[in-house]
């Protein structure tokens, strides 16, 4: 969940607030039904309201809702707002809506469950002939010389004060991404599509495309730098490219193995893949870079997944086998008994009170007892 100061940042976005704003502005009509999911501190429920809507819906799962609902009140919306806590996919509005909004994205709208919700939404919540804002991202790829970035990722296990072999961990470093920001003249290569992103009809929150690019200047390839352009209304949008207008955003690096010295005319061709896995989506990238004409010399190949990246022990993939049987551990059979005393009938201080006395080890007093309950209420009780 984000911090209210990240909140704060995306408000202070006029590249990314001014967009939706303008996207709304042609949208929203005076008997409009709008619904928002993600509402967060409700700035742009509040403005639909302001723009005529009849009526907002405005969903958002985090306890950032509570401040959405004052912010309404104090801007004289309270009336017109209605809102929802909870995910989108649980939630059931009273009406459809005519604009659904969301801005459900990390640094590329690929970010946890954003395309099932939007397609749920899209499926349960938009009238006949409605609006999706967004309407539709786009997202480029492009071949970059980044060695700022790149040395973050590798420096502090090529470069240890110790003179120790930390390879292990360099390998790890290098399968994973991260945000970053880069200029145009860091590009070796012209930028490819990758996906288009159609609200409208996406279904399948899976993407996988091939890219091949022909190297226009010569350096040295870092990795391959990603980027949304996003489509909110007609002539309406922004980008996080190379050279646009900076936002919150930043762009997608998924660094190489080892940097490559690319000449002029060297051809590379990678397979680009985001798989989502519960709610976190898992990329590979694998790259083939053929060398230059008229070279004696191999192409270079590299296979990488956050999956290789991932810090994992034996224990724990053993518990992910198919051939596992799992038996609850102490603190499963506890959480399970807080579950079965969450039944309707007790108060938390009750189920406190029977959780200290029934695991003694665990609690050392009523009060320890009814704070476990409470988180574990919060988390799932209704």
């Amino acid at each position: 969940m984000y911090s209210l100061r990240a909140y704060g940042s995306m408000i202070a976005d006029r590249i990314r607030v001014d967009a939706y704003a303008e996207a709304l502005r042609r949208t929203v009509r005076q008997e409009s039904i709008v619904a928002e999911i993600g509402t967060g501190p409700g700035v742009f429920a509040v403005l639909a309201c302001q723009l005529g809507a009849e009526r907002v819906f405005a969903i958002e799962p985090a306890e950032i809702i509570q401040l959405a609902r004052e912010v309404a009140a104090a801007n004289g919306c309270a009336g017109r707002i209605e809102f929802f806590e909870g995910l989108s996919n649980r939630v059931t509005l009273p009406a459809r809506a005519d604009v659904i909004l969301s801005d459900l994205r990390g640094i590329l709208p690929l970010f946890e469950r954003h395309i099932p919700a939007i397609a749920d939404a899209r499926r349960r919540f938009l009238a006949p002939g409605g609006t999706m804002i967004p309407r539709r991202d786009t997202l480029w790829a492009a071949i970059v010389e980044a060695p700022k970035p790149y040395c973050e990722v590798v420096d502090p296990w090529d470069q240890n004060p110790f003179g120790q072999n930390l390879s292990p961990a360099r390998q790890l470093a290098v399968n994973n991404v991260q945000k970053v920001r880069v200029s145009p003249a860091q590009l070796l290569t012209g930028h490819k599509l990758w996906a288009t992103l159609d609200y409208a009809t996406i279904q399948n929150p899976d993407v996988r495309g091939n890219l091949e690019w022909t190297v226009e200047r010569a350096g040295t390839g870092h990795g391959i730098v990603v980027w949304f352009d996003a489509d909110l209304a007609e002539d309406v949008g922004f980008s996080n490219a190379p050279g646009a207008p900076e936002t919150i955003y930043g762009s997608f690096f998924f660094p190489w193995t080892q940097p490559v010295p690319l000449t002029q005319g060297q051809t590379v061709c990678v397979n680009l893949a985001a798989k989502l896995v519960e709610n976190e989506y898992l990329w590979r990238w694998t790259t083939r870079i053929e060398p230059p004409s008229g070279s004696s010399t191999s192409p270079v190949d590299f296979d990488q997944s956050q999956f290789a990246g991932a810090v994992l022990s034996a224990a724990q993939l053993r518990k992910i086998a198919a051939d596992y049987i799992p038996e609850l551990s102490d603190e499963g059979i506890l959480r399970r008994r807080t579950f079965e005393l969450m039944d309707g009938k007790l108060s938390l201080e009750g189920i406190a009170c029977r959780l200290a006395a029934e695991f003694p080890q665990r609690f050392s007093s009523t009060e320890e007892a009814l704070s476990y309950a409470g988180v574990v209420s919060q988390e799932y009780s209704r």
